[in-house]
């Protein structure tokens, strides 16, 4: 099984950009001349949050369009910057296989063959932060404990601080010490797959891994300093591929862009 998961590609309403020039349609549609480029190609596609940057119904459509090309069923994953109505609504019929759909929440469970996807709603409505509520939380662990399979879970918001402190500071701000008891509690996760800061950042959590995808528009300057000017980088921009493999997740962070192919060695 190869899982494709793309974050926070921002996309704008057609013929704007995101302050400081960033095109971030352009940079859409490179993401999706590189996924259409992968061999051996996914067989999914998990978008981990803030697919368009105000929430709008002309950014959606914009956005829509965008993903047109690509053959896959696709799991959108509510961000901060989604609104999460309008993002069902865009999705509906372009959305994979999926059950045990949250009426107020964005929330579901998704077969992929010999992994489970769980995907979580953090949203806040009209804050960048993140929660995860009683309500979300007993429906994960209902999902955890009514299949034996693998498990991977995809939220926007990663569970833990990055050290980068304006952006953990929009965080998970509720419900993680919970989240990491659930996972604990069930070491069939994998992994957690998330989005929110731009860029490749891993570590543990709750004995599985928690990995942080980059995003294919601009990254987040790599401030760990805890002061100091924060902003914006134009980094390589990129996705990440989950390979389920020897019953192992392996995961590979791919930069978009003209590297020159693949050279022998000399």
């Amino acid at each position: 099984m190869l899982l494709a998961q793309v974050s926070d590609l921002h996309v704008c309403a057609p013929g704007r950009t995101l302050g400081g020039g960033v095109d971030t349609p352009a940079m859409a549609r490179a993401c999706v001349q590189a996924l259409l480029a992968l061999r051996p190609a996914p067989q999914a596609l998990l978008l981990s949050g803030d697919l368009v940057d105000a929430g709008g119904p002309a950014e959606y459509a914009h956005l829509q369009r965008l993903l047109q090309p690509l053959p896959w069923p696709l799991y959108p994953v509510a961000g901060n910057h989604d609104e999460r109505g309008a993002l069902r609504e865009a999705f509906g019929a372009r959305m994979g296989p999926h059950s045990a759909l949250m009426p107020d929440f964005l929330q579901y469970a998704a077969d992929l063959g010999p992994l489970r996807l769980l995907v979580l709603d953090t949203v806040v409505p009209q804050r960048p932060h993140g929660a995860l509520c009683a309500r979300r939380l007993a429906w994960l662990g209902e999902r955890l404990r009514e299949d034996d399979r693998p498990v991977l879970i995809a939220l926007h918001h990663p569970p833990f601080a990055t050290g980068i402190a304006h952006m953990d500071a929009m965080g998970l701000l509720e419900g993680a010490e919970a989240l990491e008891d659930l996972v604990r509690r069930h070491p069939r996760v994998q992994a957690l797959l998330c989005g929110h800061v731009h860029r490749s950042i891993q570590t543990r959590f709750g004995g599985a891994v928690a990995s942080v995808c980059p995003s294919p528009a601009h990254q987040i300057a790599l401030n760990l300093l805890g002061q100091g000017e924060d902003g914006f980088t134009l980094e390589p921009p990129g996705f990440q591929l989950h390979l389920w493999h020897a019953q192992r997740l392996v995961s590979h962070t791919v930069p978009i862009g003209d590297h020159g192919g693949t050279r022998p060695f000399a």
